[in-house]
């Protein structure tokens, strides 16, 4: 530890670091021999001018900051570390006895920041296993929506089996996500692939044999909808116990985005080729084995979390309580409110693609695919650059951008009777959609209480799955009167409105997200006045 009193000058090749937080929060970053004379210069200053440079702790946390701690650093508390280094991979290659943040340079010199998530042993093998299925779950989302129009040519029965298929989530995930708090969530994962793999391949079998009609297709959603009210908040509640540094966990947020968007690409190509050639049977087929991938990924994880307690209340109480949390909580309220709109209005205009392809555009199930495509490369394009990020700070306000990107997007799709503009458009709307899923997303798990998490994430399903059926009907209803595009449109614009009301609470989110991130060592503490710089959000 560094004295502010000291005029000595440090050796040659020292490494210096300034570190915030401590346990699982600590953050470390090298300083530069020009910035740590500033950060000096300002401890000096405030010292001399009497001036309390404190960060969130007490007077104590101050003269650790300023004469060197005599026990080790507290959450909250800055300090800047000397470390002579013999060579120039002395530091970052020492193995024993190493300092948290020579820890941390170790592994990013190992790991592409970027790709720092992937470090952890459990979560490379669960985003090997969902690269695989997720492919074949776009395929049959692709190969469903084509197969009711083939046997309906009905904009209304397009929404309502996706509204089928989505209300189940609305009405069961608040009670899966009790559940997901209670039980072993790496087994609970296990059940829902297991009963996912199993509806694909009656799908499949019915198609492929000539036996489909639309009343089985509707039961089949149906049953998709049940496992997936479990799945999604088990699935995102999970996410937290693979990662097991909290730090990384925006990062694989981010990772665990482009994997998703990745598929969204390959998924809806392969299956447009695939139905163009013969049956959409085959792309509910190659779903149904995909599932293979990720319960092999699930059974070969070693997650280390405490036994899992019984609760002792009732399921209505712990629903109530976390009905409590979300509702009072304004930064989680004011992003699932805002995510419930664009669920409602913008999300549904997927089940209208079949009409653009075949009536708009003039093609065909290939027409289709490309189409998705351009939304899956937008959004893998979004997705990677949150991967980038080196902090969770500004994700707020990405979300507000985020959300009118995205409701421009769809109204200029929605105008567009050009092959090549609406391909534009969809790379837009794909963009601005994923940056603002995977910006929420990434708030609400670093901010949410470990003991609500399940519920919270139910309430999160709820708002971008669950709202997803009274839309996916609604937009049915209003293509079936008004036509495919002029919903589109309409539908865009209430999303920038939203986009809009979500800008004007930012300020009240901030307030509330900013105690959290300084207690976690995220926000960074202006060393000269105490003050916070840049957003909390």
């Amino acid at each position: 530890m560094l004295s502010t009193d000291s005029d000595r000058l440090l050796p040659m090749g020292t490494i210096i670091y300034r570190c915030r937080g401590a346990g699982m929060f600590l953050r470390c970053e090298r300083m530069e021999e020009e910035e740590f004379s500033l950060w000096l210069r300002s401890a000096r200053m405030a010292a001399f001018k009497g001036i309390p440079w404190e960060t969130s702790q007490s007077n104590a946390d101050e003269e650790a900051i300023l004469s060197g701690p005599k026990e080790p650093v507290r959450a909250g508390t800055e300090a800047a570390f000397a470390q002579p280094s013999t060579s120039p991979s002395a530091v970052e290659m020492t193995g024993a006895n190493e300092s948290p943040s020579v820890e941390e340079q170790r592994i990013e010199g190992g790991v592409s920041h970027a790709w720092r998530a992937l470090r952890h042993r459990n979560f490379q093998l669960f985003v090997g296993g969902q690269s695989i299925s997720l492919i074949g779950t776009w395929m049959t989302r692709i190969a469903t929506g084509w197969l009711v129009y083939r046997l309906t040519r009905s904009a209304l029965l397009l929404g309502t089996v996706s509204f089928a298929g989505q209300i189940p989530t609305f009405l069961l995930a608040p009670f899966a996500g009790v559940w997901v708090d209670r039980l072993n969530r790496q087994k609970v994962l296990l059940w829902t692939q297991t009963l996912a793999m199993v509806q694909s391949l009656a799908l499949a079998g019915l198609t492929l044999s000539g036996r489909v009609t639309i009343s089985w297709v509707l039961a089949l959603s149906a049953v998709q909808g049940i496992v997936n009210a479990f799945d999604m908040p088990g699935r995102q509640a999970f996410l937290v116990q693979m990662v097991e540094d909290r730090r990384d966990l925006g990062n694989a947020i981010a990772i665990n985005s482009s994997m998703v968007n990745m598929a969204r690409l390959i998924g809806p190509s392969l299956a447009g080729m695939i139905i163009a050639a013969s049956s959409e049977g085959w792309c509910f087929l190659i779903d149904g084995i995909s599932y293979m991938a990720v319960i092999a990924s699930l059974l070969a994880m070693r997650i280390h979390v405490p036994a899992v307690k019984r609760a002792a209340t009732s399921m209505l109480h712990e629903l109530k309580e976390g009905w409590t949390y979300v509702s009072g909580f304004v930064p989680i309220r004011t992003i699932l409110l805002l995510f419930a709109v664009i669920s409602l209005m913008g999300m549904p205009f997927v089940v209208l693609m079949p009409i653009f392809a075949a009536r708009v555009l003039h093609g065909g199930p290939h027409t289709f695919g490309f189409l998705m495509g351009a939304m899956g490369t937008g959004a893998l394009a979004g997705a990677l650059l949150l991967a980038a990020r080196r902090s969770i700070l500004g994700l707020g306000r990405k979300i507000a951008v985020s959300g009118a990107v995205f409701g421009a997007g769809l109204i200029g799709f929605g105008l567009s009777h050009n092959f090549w503009l609406s391909m534009g458009m969809m790379l837009i709307a794909g963009f601005g959609m994923m940056q603002g899923m995977a910006s929420s997303n990434t708030i609400i798990q670093t901010i949410v209480s470990e003991g609500m998490r399940g519920r919270v994430m139910s309430y999160y399903t709820i708002a971008f799955v669950g709202m997803a059926p009274f839309g996916s009907l609604l937009a049915g209803t209003m293509a079936h009167w008004f036509g495919a595009p002029l919903t589109v449109i309409l539908n865009g614009a209430v999303v920038l409105a939203g986009a809009a009301w979500f800008a004007t609470r930012l300020p009240a989110v901030r307030k509330a997200i900013r105690p959290i991130y300084r207690e976690m060592g995220i926000l960074p503490v202006d060393v000269a006045s105490g003050m916070t710089s840049g957003g909390a959000s």
